[in-house]
C-alpha cells in the first residue's frame, strides 16, 4: 500500500475539484494534480535513476512545488526527506550523507547551499521552481509504484539531546493511521475546507496534506511562503474554510492581529495548535477573538501529531468544573493509540503521579534510520518513550509538566541545547557553556547561553564573536538571543551542570543584554 494511493483515488474520484491555490488563485485541479505528480515520479526514474526504496531529499520553502514533490517521490516508491530550510549547509550535508539521499529538490534560493551540501555525498540537485521541473510535469507518467505497508514513505530528522540528528522511520502504514485518526480525534473535513500551509511543509503541517488529499479539500499556498497573520486573515476571507496547524506564538500573533485591526475570523474553520506550549492565559484571550474553532494535538516526530488531542468540545465545556484544568492540559489518547504516564522501569503511575509519557500504536515510527542503538532505547517492549514527563487525571487527561529532553521550543521549532553548546565551545575564549530556554512573549522560548571564560579572557567582544561563530556553523534561528558570562556553572557532585538552577535564577528577571 504506497500512501499516495490517496491521490489517485482523489484524482479518478475527485477530478475536478480545485486542489492547489497559491494564494486565492487556483493552479491545478485534483485531475492535474495526479497527472503532474506521476509525471515528476517518471522523471525521477527515468532521469535521476531514482527506485523505490531510495531516499529523496526536500529542501526549500513552502511553495506549490513542494507539495508536488513530496508527493513524486512517494509516488516513486521512493522515501521523501523534509529538512528544514533554515539549516546550515553543513547540517544539511549531514542529512544527505546520514540518509544516503540520490537527490536533494532545493528551491532557486537554496540551491546554492544544496549544492555544497551534495558535494560529498554526491546527491543530484534538482531545482524545484525552474523551466525544468515544469517540462518534468508536463513528461510521461510513472504508475503508482507498490509498496508493503511495513515500507518507509517518510524520514525525518530530528535531533537528540546529543545534537547529533536521527532519522525518524515513518511507514506507509504509520501515516495512513495518522491521516485516519485526525477523522477520528481532531477534525472532520470535506471539499468545502482549505488546508493553508503557514508552517513549514518540512514539519508536522506537512503531514495535514494527507488528510486533505483523501477528502478531495483544497490546499493553499500563501504567496510570501510562510505565516503573515495580515495574509492569513485575507485569505480566510477570500478562500473560506480555512484551516491551519499552527505553533502556539503563531495562535497568538494571529489573534493579535485579528484583534488590532478588526478583521473577521470568520473564514476560519479549525486551528490545530501545537508544538509547544500554550499558556491558558492565551487560549482564553484566543477563544474570545475566534470563538470555538481551536483543537490541540500532542505528538512528536516519532509519533507525530498522533499522541493526545484535546477535542473543540472539551475546549469549549466551560461548565466543566476542571475547565481551567483541562484547557492546560493536552487532552487525551487519540484512538489509535495508548498512553501511559510511566516510573523508571516503565510501569504505569497512578493518576497524578509525575512520569515519563509512553505511547504505542500504529502511528509510532518504525525506528531511528541506521541508528539501533538509539532505536532500542526509545523503543522498549513496544512503548515509545518520549522523554517528557506529565500526569494523567483520573479522565485520562494528560498534562506535560517538562520537557526531559531539555528541548528549546522557539516559534514552534526545536532547539537542542547541546548542539548551540558545543558550537560555543569552539571558541578560544569559552571555557564552558550552557544554553536554556528563556520565556519569550513573541516566541514562547527564548535561547540565553550562559559561558564561563578561560582566565585572561576579554568579554568585550564576545557576543558577536559568538554570534558569528553560531552563524559559521548552526541555523540562523538557532543562535542564542542572548549571553551572559557567568565566573562558575552550578553543578551537582557528579559534576553535571544543574539547569533547573540556572532557570530559578532568571526567574522574574529580563533578558540579559546581548
Amino acid at each position: 500500500m504506497n500512501i499516495s494511493c490517496l491521490l489517485e483515488r482523489s484524482a479518478r474520484v475527485h477530478g475536478a475539484r480545485p486542489a492547489v491555490l497559491l494564494g486565492d488563485r487556483v493552479l491545478h485541479d485534483y485531475r492535474q494534480l495526479g497527472a503532474r505528480v506521476a509525471a515528476l515520479a517518471h522523471h525521477l526514474r527515468a532521469h535521476c535513476a531514482v527506485a523505490p526504496g531510495d531516499r529523496v531529499a526536500l529542501f526549500a520553502a513552502n511553495c506549490p512545488q513542494y507539495l508536488e514533490a513530496l508527493q513524486a517521490v512517494q509516488w516513486a516508491g521512493a522515501v521523501v526527506v523534509p529538512v528544514n530550510y533554515k539549516l546550515h549547509a553543513r547540517e544539511l550535508g549531514y542529512v544527505l550523507a546520514h540518509s544516503g539521499a540520490r537527490v536533494v529538490c532545493a528551491s532557486a534560493a537554496l540551491e546554492g547551499a544544496a549544492r555544497s551540501a551534495a558535494q560529498d555525498s554526491g546527491a543530484q540537485v534538482l531545482r524545484l521552481d525552474d523551466a525544468g521541473w515544469e517540462r518534468a510535469a508536463q513528461g510521461p507518467a510513472l504508475p503508482l509504484q507498490p509498496r508493503a505497508p511495513q515500507d518507509v514513505a517518510w524520514l525525518f530528522y530530528t535531533s537528540g539531546t546529543t545534537g547529533r540528528p536521527k532519522g525518524v522511520m515513518q511507514t506507509h502504514r504509520n501515516l495512513l493511521a495518522m491521516t485516519l485518526a485526525y477523522f477520528a480525534d481532531v477534525d472532520e473535513v470535506d471539499a468545502r475546507d482549505a488546508m493553508v500551509y503557514a508552517a513549514p511543509l518540512s514539519h508536522g503541517a506537512g503531514l495535514y496534506q494527507y488528510v486533505h488529499l483523501l477528502r478531495g479539500a483544497r490546499h493553499v499556498l500563501p504567496e510570501s511562503g510562510g505565516f503573515d497573520p495580515a495574509e492569513l486573515a485575507q485569505l480566510a476571507a477570500r478562500v473560506g474554510r480555512l484551516s491551519l496547524f499552527a505553533a502556539p506564538t503563531m495562535v497568538q500573533r494571529l489573534v493579535a492581529h485579528l484583534q488590532a485591526s478588526g478583521a473577521s475570523a470568520e473564514g476560519f474553520k479549525t486551528i490545530v495548535y501545537g508544538g509547544g506550549p500554550m499558556y491558558v492565559e492565551d487560549l482564553r484571550r484566543a477563544l474570545s477573538v475566534m470563538g470555538q474553532k481551536f483543537v490541540q494535538i500532542y505528538g512528536q516526530g516519532e509519533c507525530p501529531m498522533t499522541i493526545t488531542a484535546l477535542a473543540r468540545e472539551h475546549i469549549a465545556d466551560t461548565l466543566h468544573p476542571r475547565w481551567a484544568e483541562r484547557i492546560a492540559s493536552v487532552g487525551v489518547a487519540q484512538s489509535c493509540v495508548q498512553v501511559r504516564v510511566a516510573d523508571t522501569h516503565g510501569q504505569a503511575l497512578a493518576p497524578g503521579e509525575l512520569g515519563e509519557v509512553l505511547v504505542r500504536g500504529e502511528p509510532v515510527m518504525a525506528g531511528y534510520w541506521a541508528d539501533e542503538e538509539a532505536t532500542r532505547r526509545t523503543l522498549q517492549d513496544g512503548w515509545l518513550h518520549t522523554g517528557d514527563v506529565g500526569q494523567l487525571d483520573e479522565d485520562g487527561f494528560l498534562t506535560l509538566r517538562d520537557r526531559a529532553k531539555d528541548v528549546i521550543i522557539s516559534g514552534g521549532s526545536n532547539i537542542y541545547p547541546r548542539e548551540v553548546e558545543e558550537v560555543l565551545l569552539l571558541h578560544s575564549a569559552v571555557h564552558e557553556a550552557c544554553v536554556i530556554g528563556q520565556p519569550d512573549a513573541e516566541w514562547g522560548e527564548a535561547v540565553l547561553a550562559f559561558v564561563v571564560l578561560r582566565a585572561g579572557a576579554d568579554a568585550a567582544t564576545l557576543p558577536a564573536e559568538l554570534d558569528a561563530l553560531c552563524l559559521e556553523h548552526i541555523a540562523r534561528f538557532k543562535r542564542p538571543k542572548a549571553y551572559r558570562v557567568v565566573p562558575a556553572l552550578p553543578k551537582n557532585s557528579y559534576g553535571k551542570v544543574l539547569k533547573t538552577a540556572l532557570r530559578e535564577t532568571l526567574a522574574g528577571q529580563d533578558a540579559p543584554p546581548r
